[in-house]
This record gives structure tokens, sequence and C-alpha cells, in this order.
């Protein structure tokens, strides 16, 4: 419960018509330490819409957040960005922004997904060698970007628990006669289809045995309560860039 002699944390939300945006604008609403300062939709004055706010949630379009971060920098508000599919050069420059104003961005706001990229990690450097790794991924049949940002950040955690580089060992697609696979890759997979919210399932496959670590999600509501818990723990940051294992203290 929020003290009463505390103010709630003025919360503005992205993709207001979204989704998304409407699960979080419901979990704002819900918060007892929180409060809606702002919602932003296509054709919004941003800095009408962002007046009064401590911090954005942002889960739109990579395009969409640039804008509205240069905005927030400019007026001083934290992000936290759920956004996926952002460029090299678009991640450079979301650094670049992190050192005015406190930014947490990651592919999955899940307190659970975050976990288990943490159990991933453990996992990868107890099966470094003599296990295959694929990575499986399932959305809706809306979802823009493949693979998933979740599904890259679990081949990132991986890989660098292997001190590989993702972007030297991924592969992400398999026709015809490949040839027999390179044990030092990490294979990606990707179902989309129906009103599938996301499932993931890492499978390390060894001779004898498989040990499959899966998070299935029911509901977007587990995004939501993640993102008010990166706001919370941006509150005391002038600065920075983080991400939910620095928001939930997997470090």
């Amino acid at each position: 419960m929020n003290n009463t002699n505390e103010t709630p944390h003025a919360i503005a939300v992205a993709g207001a018509s979204g989704r998304m945006g409407k699960m979080l604008i419901e979990a704002v609403h819900n918060a007892d330490d929180c409060t809606l300062s702002g919602t932003l939709d296509i054709g919004c004055d941003l800095r009408e819409s962002l007046k009064g706010s401590q911090a954005l949630i942002d889960f739109t379009r990579p395009e969409g957040t640039m804008e509205h971060l240069a905005v927030c920098r400019e007026l001083g508000i934290a992000v936290v960005i759920g956004t996926t599919g952002f460029t090299e050069a678009q991640k450079a420059d979301i650094a670049v922004i992190a050192q005015s104003i406190p930014i947490v961005m990651a592919p999955n706001m899940s307190v659970g997904v975050n976990v288990t990229l943490k159990l991933l990690e453990m996992a990868a450097k107890a099966m470094a060698t003599g296990y295959d790794i694929e990575i499986v991924e399932a959305h809706h049949r809306h979802k823009v970007d493949s693979p998933s940002g979740t599904a890259l950040k679990m081949g990132e955690v991986i890989a660098d628990a292997l001190g590989r580089n993702l972007k030297d060992c991924a592969v992400y697609t398999r026709e015809g006669i490949t040839g027999e696979r390179d044990p030092s890759s990490i294979g990606f997979a990707t179902i989309r289809g129906g009103d599938i919210v996301g499932d993931h399932t890492v499978l390390f496959a060894g001779t004898g045995e498989r040990i499959e670590i899966s998070h299935k999600s029911s509901s977007r509501v587990t995004y939501a309560q993640g993102s008010l818990r990166a706001v919370r723990f941006l509150a005391d940051k002038k600065s920075g860039l983080f991400d939910m294992f620095d928001v939930l203290g997997l470090r």
C-alpha cells in the first residue's frame, strides 16, 4: 500500500489505444502508488500529453519510441521501453539518450521471463559442451518482428554465458540440404498464429537426454506489472540504461 504522505508515480502510457496500452492503463489505475498522467497515441501533441509525467511506459514501434525518447530527454522524463525490433543504430542512440535520463529497456518486462533468463544463464554455463541449443518461440498473428525480442534476448544471455557472440553463432533459417549441425550454433524457430500471447522454450539437446526450459504467457498483465516495477526502480535514478535484471536484483 502507498503511504498517504508519498506522491504517486505520475505515469504516461504510449500506444494507449493498443492491446498493451490498454492493459498498462488498467494496471496504472489499479496500482495504489501510481497515477495516469497522460496517454500518447497517433497524432497527439507529445509535449502536452507528457506534461506533469515522471515516467513514460512505451510498448509501441521503434520509430515511435525513438520520437518519444527525444521528447522525454528534453523534458527530463524517465522511460520504460518494452518495444522490440530496434536496429543496432537505434540501440546506440538509446544508450546516448540514457546519459541524460534514466531508462529501463527490456524485450520482456515479465518477472517470470527474467527469472527464466537467469536460469538459462546458469544452464548454459553448466552445459557448455555436448548440448545443442535451440530456441522456439510462438506469438499471435499480429506480431510484426521475428524472432521475438525475448527469444533474441534468450540467445544473447546463452551466448554470453558461453563466451560467444550471438551474431556469429545464431541460425535463423533452415531449408533444403543444410549439412550437419554446427555444434557451436544457437538455432531459432518461430511460430505465428492465433492469439498466442507469448511462448518461449529453450532446448538443450544432449546425447541421451534433453533439458527444456520454458515460459508461457497467458496474459499481458505480467508485462504491465513488470513495467510498474521498472517505474518504481527508476524513481530515484537521474540517468543510466538499465534492464529487468537490474530492476529485479538478478545481477
